[in-house]
């Protein structure tokens, strides 16, 4: 097994649980690391959702056995979804890596202003 592979499963492992506590669906995580390793912004994006979806089933069974899922919002946001992720990805296309890494700084700053000040 070589050290990538450790790496990208060990990582799995934390985001996993993070984003089944948070249900922020652990993008926001695994986005930095392959940014790190030299990912570019599309192929991270890309390759970050691959991994979401896997982590996305596990964690809506899991919800599902202890009743934590309103499958009708979930649906609905999911709906909505599908149209802003083709936006998203053919936006991302055309964005500087330097700029979007900036960006994306900025939307996790603004999270956690988000999260620390308000109820």
């Amino acid at each position: 097994m070589n050290t990538h592979m450790l790496i990208f499963m060990g990582y799995g492992l934390l985001v996993g649980g993070a984003a089944s506590f948070t249900g922020l669906g652990g993008g926001f995580l695994i986005m930095p690391l392959l940014l790190h390793l030299g990912y570019s912004p599309s192929k991270a994006a890309g390759s970050s959702f691959v991994a979401i979806l896997v982590i996305s089933i596990s964690a809506i069974a899991a919800h599902e056995k202890l009743a934590h899922v309103d499958y009708k919002a979930g649906l609905l946001l999911g709906l909505g979804g599908i149209i802003g992720a083709q936006f998203g990805a053919r936006f991302l296309e055309g964005i500087d890596p330097l700029l979007f890494r900036r960006i994306f700084a900025v939307v996790l700053m603004g999270l956690a202003v988000n999260l620390l000040w308000n109820r």
